[in-house]
Formats: C-alpha cells, sequence, structure tokens
C-alpha cells in the first residue's frame, strides 16, 4: 500500500467513525446507574425563530414589529388565550394535548453570541460566553460515566462538538450497515494485524489503533444490533425523518445508548422567512410524530426524553428582507412521557422590554436545562460534568 493510498484510508477511517482512544473503565461507578433511560436531542440549526413557532397573538408588540412575517391568530393552533403554535406544528399540538411537551421559554446565556458558529459552540460545550472549550457537555458525561464508544450516536456523517471528550468520543453515523461495512474493509484487517504484536511507541500509530479497535467493535455491535428491528411506523421521505427513523431502529433494538443526536438545518431565515420556516416546522413536527408513534408501540418511550433547541432566537423586529436577523433567547421543547410540568414551564419574554440589540431577554440559562436532565434523568453528577452547579428546573 502506498503512502497516498494509506493517508486516504487513514482519513476515511477517522471521518466515518468517531471513536476513543482508549474506552475508559467504570472505576468508582456502579454500572446499574447506566440504567435504561435515554436522551435525544435535535438541533435546529440556523437559528429557529421562536416567536414565530409559538406565536403571541394577542400582542400587538409583536404586530408592531412585524408587520409583513406577523402570523394572525386564525393561522395558529391555539393553545392559550394568548400563544398558539405555528399552524405547521400540529403534530406537537396533539404531544401537547397529551401532556407529552413540556415548552421551555426565554432559555438562553449571559451575554450572548450571535455567530452561528460560536453560538453553537457555547450550547454544546456548555461553556460561558467568554470561555472556550475543547469538549462537549455530552462529551464529558462520556469521559466521566460511559463504558464503550456508541453509548452516545450522532446520526450524521460527521460528528458534533458536543459528543466529543477528553478521552470518549461517540460515534457518528446515517446508516449503521455502511459503518459496519467500512469496518471490515481489508485495511482496518490488515492495519490490525500488523499492528498487533508490535511496540506501539509512536503516538499516532498507538491512536490509530486503539482507535481502529474500538471502531470495529463498535460498529460490529451497532450493526447486530440495529438488523434485528424494524420500524412499524411511516415515515416521511426525507432526510430528517430517515435520521430518526434510523434512531428508533437503535433504540428499540435494546442497545445501550444513553444519548441519540442529530439536527434538521436551514433556519437562518434572513430572507423570505415565512416559507422557509413553515416547511421546515413541517418537515420536523412530522418526522417527531412519526418517531414519538413508532417508541410508543415498541414500549420505549416511557424512557425516552427529548430535547430540541436552536443555537438562537431571531430578532423580534424584522428586516427589510421579509425576514428576521440573528436574535438572542429562545423557546426549546421537552419531549417525553414522564413531565412534571407538561405545557408551559414559563411565560414568554416581554416584548415590550427589549435588550440594546432589540432581542427577548433571556430568564432560564440553558445550562440549567442541562443540569436537570443529567441530574434528575440520566442521574449522574451534573457539576462534574458542567464544570460547576447550576439550578434545576421542575420538568422532569
Amino acid at each position: 500500500m502506498d503512502r497516498r493510498d494509506f493517508l486516504k484510508r487513514s482519513t476515511l477511517a477517522s471521518s466515518l467513525i468517531f471513536v476513543p482512544s482508549f474506552v475508559k473503565a467504570f472505576e468508582t461507578y456502579a454500572s446499574s446507574k447506566f440504567g435504561y433511560k435515554r436522551l435525544v436531542i435535535i438541533q435546529l440549526a440556523g437559528g429557529n425563530d421562536g416567536l414565530n413557532t409559538i406565536v403571541p397573538f394577542n400582542n400587538d408588540d409583536y404586530y408592531r414589529n412585524r408587520p409583513s412575517i406577523g402570523i394572525s391568530k386564525n393561522e395558529t393552533l391555539k393553545i392559550t388565550d394568548e400563544l398558539g403554535f405555528h399552524s405547521s406544528l400540529k403534530p406537537l399540538k396533539a404531544l401537547y394535548d397529551q401532556g407529552h411537551l413540556s415548552i421551555i421559554n426565554n432559555v438562553g446565556y449571559p451575554n450572548p453570541n450571535r455567530s452561528h458558529f460560536r453560538s453553537t459552540d457555547i450550547w454544546q460545550t456548555a461553556s460561558n460566553s467568554n470561555q472556550y472549550l475543547q469538549t462537549g457537555w455530552v462529551g464529558r458525561y462520556l469521559d466521566n460515566f460511559a463504558k464503550h464508544p456508541y453509548n452516545a450516536i450522532e446520526i450524521d456523517d460527521s460528528l458534533s462538538l458536543a459528543l466529543k471528550g477528553q478521552n470518549t468520543n461517540g460515534i457518528a453515523t446515517k446508516n449503521p450497515n455502511i459503518l459496519y461495512r467500512t469496518s471490515q474493509d481489508p485495511y482496518f484487517k490488515n492495519v490490525l494485524n500488523h499492528y498487533q504484536d508490535a511496540h506501539l511507541s509512536e503516538h499516532n500509530l498507538g491512536y490509530l489503533y486503539q482507535t481502529m479497535i474500538s471502531a470495529e467493535s463498535s460498529a460490529k455491535y451497532i450493526f447486530e444490533k440495529y438488523k434485528t428491528t424494524s420500524n412499524n411506523k411511516a415515515y416521511q421521505n426525507n432526510e430528517f425523518a430517515n435520521q430518526l427513523r434510523t434512531m428508533s431502529r437503535l433504540i428499540n433494538s435494546g442497545m445501550d445508548t444513553k444519548v441519540f443526536y442529530t439536527s434538521l438545518g436551514g433556519f437562518d431565515t434572513h430572507v423570505g422567512q415565512v416559507n422557509t420556516q413553515t416547511r421546515l416546522l413541517k418537515i420536523y413536527a412530522e418526522a417527531i410524530e412519526a418517531f414519538v408513534n413508532d417508541l410508543k408501540q415498541q414500549g420505549t418511550f416511557n424512557d425516552t426524553l427529548i430535547l430540541t433547541f436552536s443555537e438562537f432566537g431571531r430578532r423580534v423586529k424584522q428586516n427589510a428582507a421579509h425576514g428576521t436577523d440573528h436574535g438572542a433567547a429562545n423557546n426549546l421543547f421537552i419531549i417525553g412521557n414522564q413531565l412534571k410540568k407538561p405545557g408551559f414551564y414559563n411565560e414568554l419574554g416581554n416584548l415590550s422590554n427589549l435588550d440594546d440589540n432589540g432581542d427577548l431577554k433571556y430568564t432560564v440559562d440553558f445550562r440549567s436545562v442541562y443540569a436537570t436532565i443529567l441530574d434528575k434523568w440520566l442521574e449522574v453528577k451534573d457539576d462534574q460534568i458542567l464544570n460547576k452547579s447550576f439550578s434545576k428546573l421542575n420538568f422532569i
């Protein structure tokens, strides 16, 4: 094998299979704590407009700031006398009526950053706005409490920072069949056989060797579990629905994965927001409906909590292109069958008392949401993962 082929295949290995350099053993934490509860994280990438998602249809400030993109009362799915769902979210309205949905308003953090990349990093690492971390909050969860790389899986071709730890990374794959076939490539076998008995003093070779050992075993486990199940509900024919279809099969297989992660992009609606957001929210809501129904039928919904967030909201005032610019605080959704406080967790922000940029002021730190999930759902020490204590909420 020539050098070019070696580098090409090495790149393939590191880009398709994200696994740790070694699997950290449980030494101080009881394995029974891992339990069966699982967390599903969905990012609406690009900055979803929360005000046109949960619409304050009786608020004059809302329509004054959005004369052409404000959604009228008769176009919303009424929740309260003041608020309604965007019409594309009919499946979420059904979950709300069943007590399966909690909506948390005004979620953000101090000194918000309005860059997509930086704000996404902040949400994925649980850092302060002026703090730069190289590990994600799920990655640090894996570092401290995971037994295997597949304890966190992202349904995508690349791994987000959220799932990268210091010693342990999650795995990224859209298709467990392809993941397994890649791990069975003769190149993998040749490298493993060549270095199995060698003294690996050179760091990079040792890292590659250990990575591929973990990749091979994890890929086989995921594939074997995946092929034992099928989907019992029809999903829409789009990429996001396909990602949730794959995720439901993995969940319903009973595999020992605690965190699943995926995203739906396109929410950066600077221009012509109404049609774009209508289409994207419909894709999101219909896929969530199929996903939840699939889990319910297989008896796994009870032990699944779904968190949907966006890296920021949008500016309250529309722009000249009939869209909205980058904002700050936003709403997020918690979906599950064990919610202590379904419905609205808190009130919508004050549209007549905005910050200096014309954005909603945050009242709930997003890390309090994480801390609550870590402590009350995954039952681990949240301050060990988030690097400090945050107040807990009572939605679960």
